[in-house]
């Protein structure tokens, strides 16, 4: 097995190059920029006004002035002054060939160095530890409601296969399908949060503005009374695609051969179920749980923070986004595929822990 995970280990080092090299050079095609995006700040005002930016690393201020025309690669710089241009180049890193950036960049990351978001004062490390907690907040409940939820509910459709009760859980799981997160989201803001008709929950944050003056318990009621409505709408549209994989995979094992022997063995239902098909069927679902974990986590929570005035990783790497806060934008991109390959593998390592026959080091 130390072969395999080193083997998985090595792979994970050309696959992140991979990631990040196509991201790198989707992003240098796409239009606009931190230059163009100072140059449209620049353009919205006076011809005599200044504008303030950090041009140097104590952070002084400088004088942006408007000249005559001039020729620049950028959309919009025309009529501005062209050592301004090459200033604003050298402030952003593009005084450089793209190879070059993107080798500094990788180094930098290779040590964990993300270096400085272009548009707030703080290093994206920083930024990525202070929105953790909200997003893992989101994820970790999400995923342990959607288990706890989808496992019950896709054993009894199994073991009811064809029944009324399997019919009508059915058109819920149709509906988890068809109606994306978010739009749940939206709905439980009119029912329940001051839209159209109940004000019973908050609308934004985490916590309330008072919650370091509530006792222990206070705190921790503000905490789920906050994550209720978030939680509900990623629950509601999450739980669907684990409730068919648990059934299915219960109905796979149920009409399996040591099934048949182990009735004929006069042990009842509750016996087979859970002594023999259980640990079969639930290998898929149990292992996985960090798949599943990263998927929601990183993927799912994002219109959900927005929607709720969520302060997490989603929101940040939405913001930096539009913004083009390169830094956050490629240090979140490498952080999150970084950990969705390590979980990948644990993943995998989950799966001879359950079920010790696996063995992935021999197919090798």
């Amino acid at each position: 097995m130390s072969a395999y995970i080193l083997r998985r280990i090595l792979l994970m080092i050309p696959t992140l190059l991979g990631i990040m090299i196509l991201n790198f050079i989707i992003i240098q095609a796409a239009p606009g920029g931190p230059v163009e995006r100072v140059i449209a700040e620049l353009r919205g005002h006076d011809v005599t006004a200044t504008a303030r930016f950090a041009g140097t690393e104590r952070g002084e201020h400088q004088a942006l002035h408007l000249t005559g025309p001039t020729e620049s690669r950028y959309r919009g710089a025309q009529g501005i002054d062209p050592d301004l241009i090459a200033e604003l180049e050298r402030m952003y890193g593009f005084d450089q060939p793209p190879v070059k950036r993107f080798l500094q960049m990788i180094g930098n990351y290779a040590r964990f160095d993300f270096g400085e978001s272009f548009y707030r004062d703080q290093s994206v490390t920083t930024l990525i530890l202070q929105k953790l907690p909200v997003s893992i907040s989101l994820g970790l409940w999400t995923t342990l409601l959607v288990y706890v939820i989808s496992i019950p509910l896709g054993i009894r459709k199994a073991v009811r296969d064809g029944s009324t009760f399997d019919v009508a859980t059915s058109a819920m799981v149709i509906v988890g399908y068809a109606i994306p997160g978010f739009l749940f989201a939206v709905l439980l803001i009119v029912l329940f949060a001051g839209g159209s008709f109940l004000d019973l929950f908050p609308l934004r944050g985490l916590t309330s503005e008072h919650w370091h003056e509530l006792s222990w318990p206070m705190r921790i009621l503000d905490y789920f009374w906050h994550l209720t409505l978030p939680v509900t709408a990623m629950v509601i549209g999450g739980f669907a695609g684990l409730t068919m994989l648990t059934k299915n995979s219960f109905l796979e094992e149920i009409n399996k051969q040591y099934v048949i022997t182990a009735r004929s063995k006069g042990l009842n239902e509750s016996q087979v179920l859970y002594g023999h098909v259980f640990r079969n069927a639930m290998l898929i679902v149990v292992a996985g749980f960090p798949s599943a974990f990263i998927g929601i986590l990183f993927t799912s929570a994002l219109l959900i923070e927005v929607i709720f005035s969520l302060d997490g990783l989603g929101l940040l790497g939405f913001e930096a986004a539009i913004n083009r806060d390169y830094p956050v934008m490629f240090g979140t991109l490498y952080i999150f595929t970084l950990l969705g390959l390590v979980l990948n593998l644990i993943g995998d390592l989950m799966y001879t822990l359950i079920d010790p026959r696996i063995d992935f080091e021999s197919r090798g």
